[in-house]
This record gives structure tokens, C-alpha cells and sequence, in this order.
């Protein structure tokens, strides 16, 4: 059985800690805390207003984490410099837009082939995995693939979204989507990861995927760890996803 990795995003530790413009919580003290938990690496995304992590997170981050750093980030210059300063493990190019709440969809690649294949050439030379974000859609996928990038990972929140939604029979049909995608992302040679919105309830049949090799799951654990703390709400979850990969 392949080993589901589990990415743990530590945005909205830092969400918290600039709603009073303090010093705490600290999002690098939670990405230890991921670590000793179980956590296979960090994600991180440096938005271009810094509404949560902040260039300084980036560089604790960075010098603290002993696990890969997963730097989301919007297709900038401005960002493509922070990262190839940087050199994280892995970066993800996701869509962004000032006025949205989180990442609302997947970025569009098939319209932005030649700039996007311009974009993330620096960074796969400087040693960096790149993955794009992408909605399960065949042409996103094969867009994907043409440009050079390494990973896809697949966006799940619709599928969450008609979960919570009690909408059953969408729900299935998207989860069904995401299934053939991951198939088909994995048949192009692109390694598969998924997340957006996965919770307890909704995370085992994603990770029963067998060709999904990563999850990367952030707000449902820092709201459930203000009930049971980080360390326990990340080894449930990694608890979940081992019992799903296993069949069990």
C-alpha cells in the first residue's frame, strides 16, 4: 500500500494571529506542531496582500521545517522571486483574486498555456516541484501535462461543498469526476494531490484514490483543533486517510 501523504496548510493560524496584529498564534509553532503530529509537509500560500502568512513566515518557515514546504502562490513575478529565493520544495500556482474569501476554483491553464509554461520553467530549474491547482477537468489536466508541470492537485471543494449541502446525488457525481480525473492526471504521468474543503466526514473516499498520492487539508484543522487541539485534530485526520488508503 502507498503511503497517502498528508500536507497541512497553516494559513489560518496566521488568519487568527493578524486579526489582532500580534505576534500570536504562531503559524511556524503550528507547523512544528504538524510535524510531530504526523504531518508529511507543510503548505503555506504568501498571497499577494499578505492577508494571513507574511514574507517573514516564509522565511521561518523555511529555516524551521524539516519536512517539505509546499509554497502556494499566485502566477507573479513578484512571487516567482520570493520563490526562487527561496527554493521551497514544491510550489503550487494557484488562481487568486483580491475580493475572494479562500481560493474559490482552480486556476485556468488551458487559456494561459504559453505564459503559465514561461512562468513555471525558472522554477522547475531551480530544483522546485511544481503543482498546479486545477479543477478535474480533462482539459485542465492535459494542460497541465503540456506546460511541463510535475503535479496537479485537484480542487475538492465542490465536492464538500454539496456534501455539507446534503446535496447527495451531486455530491456522488462530483466525487465520481474527481475520481476519473485522478485516473486520468495519473495516465499522463502527473502525480495526483487533492484538497479544498476536506473534512472528517468527507476525506476517506478522496484518500481511497489509489492514484492520489497527496492530501493537503488546512481550515477544517485549525477550527477543529481550537476544540481538541492541533497535535490530536491531525492525527485523527491522519487516523481517517490511513484506514481509507487500507480499506478498512
Amino acid at each position: 500500500m502507498q503511503h497517502l501523504r498528508l500536507g497541512v496548510n497553516i494559513d489560518h493560524v496566521a488568519t487568527v494571529r493578524n486579526a489582532r496584529g500580534s505576534a500570536y498564534p504562531d503559524p511556524v509553532r503550528a507547523a512544528k506542531l504538524a510535524e510531530e503530529a504526523g504531518a508529511d509537509g507543510i503548505t503555506a500560500h504568501l498571497r499577494e496582500d499578505r492577508r494571513h502568512i507574511t514574507d517573514d513566515d516564509i522565511e521561518r518557515l523555511v529555516a524551521a521545517l524539516t519536512v517539505p514546504l509546499n509554497f502556494e502562490m499566485a502566477a507573479t513575478d513578484e512571487m516567482q522571486r520570493i520563490a526562487l529565493r527561496h527554493r521551497p520544495h514544491a510550489v503550487c500556482i494557484v488562481p487568486e483574486k483580491r475580493e475572494e474569501r479562500t481560493t474559490e476554483g482552480g486556476l485556468e491553464v488551458a487559456r494561459e498555456e504559453n505564459r503559465l509554461a514561461h512562468f513555471i520553467a525558472p522554477l522547475a530549474e531551480a530544483g522546485c516541484r511544481v503543482s498546479i491547482f486545477i479543477a478535474a477537468d480533462a482539459a485542465q489536466i492535459e494542460a497541465a501535462a503540456r506546460i511541463g508541470a510535475a503535479v496537479v492537485e485537484l480542487h475538492t471543494g465542490a465536492y464538500c461543498d454539496f456534501h455539507a449541502e446534503e446535496k447527495f446525488a451531486e455530491r456522488d457525481a462530483e466525487l465520481a469526476r474527481l475520481r476519473e480525473m485522478s485516473a486520468f492526471a495519473h495516465s499522463l504521468g502527473l502525480e495526483v494531490h487533492a484538497g479544498h474543503g476536506l473534512t472528517y466526514d468527507t476525506v476517506a473516499p478522496v484518500a481511497a484514490f489509489p492514484e492520489v498520492r497527496e492530501l493537503n487539508i488546512g481550515h477544517f484543522l485549525i477550527g477543529e483543533a481550537i476544540f481538541t487541539g492541533l497535535k490530536p485534530a491531525i492525527a485523527e485526520m491522519r487516523r481517517l486517510m490511513d484506514a481509507a488508503r487500507a480499506g478498512t
